[in-house]
């Protein structure tokens, strides 16, 4: 029999939209439990009927971007190069679920920029860049645009990149998708029919082809994001600002939370760390699973 190749536009447990290198659109569902392909993934099917197709590999993943619970972990994209974060100067966003993505995409090895949505409020405009300003200050790009006037600003940083658009509900998200994919909305219903239920395709990722060489991959609206997979190490990890101060604590297994001589804590007091990012920092670990990084303290001497 033979093997088709393609890549998945959205998936929901074993069930998955699949676009074959040939253009077709499949439904196609994977051949074991074990299996599940997410919204990106390169995979290997053989076809079972008419649109139809058992998937039967799923290539190796080089990059995975995905949230965690204390519960389980959900991929939401694979295959990307860069994560989009979209936030908006109104309603207002929540800089701590923006770190908390940022850390996900710094764990994932993956760039990411921050888009700012809905800067035509020029009223708000100023305190939400204000807000920014300690993200923009470690070098990650703030894109400014007002997605239902003109999402040109952010197209460019698009081209030649598969990127994953993650944002709270209520950023603009949806009204960005339909300016940046005109066809947006016929391809929602093409996933909604083949799901069978519209309250699926809320915890479906979508993928769009934006043109020739660029792709964008669509992730529900959020309202918090896990990171309960990493230890205290790695979410510390993610903020790059801390980087220079690894080792310098006290303490070999130092938290940066109340712990004497810890050089986090004196680079904030110093002004070398911007205060509000040590804050999210430790009401991101106070957060996680418990028991993350609480090992018995040991001395560094």
């Amino acid at each position: 029999m033979s093997t088709l190749r393609g890549d998945v536009v959205a998936g929901y447990g074993r069930d998955t939209l699949v676009r074959s290198d040939e253009g077709e659109t499949l439904r196609a569902r994977t051949r074991k439990r074990s299996l599940q392909a997410v919204c990106g993934d390169r995979v290997q099917l053989e076809p079972s009927g008419r649109g139809h197709a058992i998937i039967v590999e799923i290539e190796p993943r080089r990059t995975v971007f995905a949230r965690a619970s204390a519960r389980r972990t959900k991929i939401l994209a694979a295959n990307v190069s860069q994560v989009v974060i979209l936030v908006a100067c109104e309603p207002s966003f929540s800089d701590e679920l923006l770190a908390r993505v940022l850390v996900a995409a710094e764990r994932a090895s993956l760039p990411a920029l921050i888009a700012l949505n809905k800067v035509d409020l020029a009223e708000r405009r100023t305190e939400a860049l204000a807000q920014l300003a300690p993200f923009r200050g470690l070098g990650y790009p703030v894109v400014e645009l007002a997605a239902r006037i003109d999402p040109e600003p952010l197209r460019v940083y698009l081209q030649r990149q598969r990127s994953v658009l993650v944002g709270q509900s209520g950023m603009g998200k949806s009204t960005l998708v339909k300016a940046l994919v005109p066809d947006a909305q016929v391809r929602i219903q093409e996933i909604s029919t083949f799901l069978d239920a519209g309250r699926q395709t809320t915890t479906a990722a979508r993928f769009y082809p934006l043109d020739a060489v660029s792709e964008l991959v669509d992730t529900p609206g959020v309202s918090e994001f896990g990171l309960a997979d990493l230890s205290a190490a790695e979410i510390a990890a993610g903020f790059r600002e801390f980087s220079p101060y690894a080792g310098h604590c006290r303490f070999t297994d130092c938290r940066h939370l109340a712990e004497p001589d810890c050089a986090l804590a004196a680079a904030a007091e110093a002004g070398r760390i911007h205060p509000r990012r040590l804050a999210l920092y430790r009401r991101i670990l106070g957060d996680a699973a418990p028991g993350v990084g609480a090992r018995r303290r040991r001395s560094a001497a």
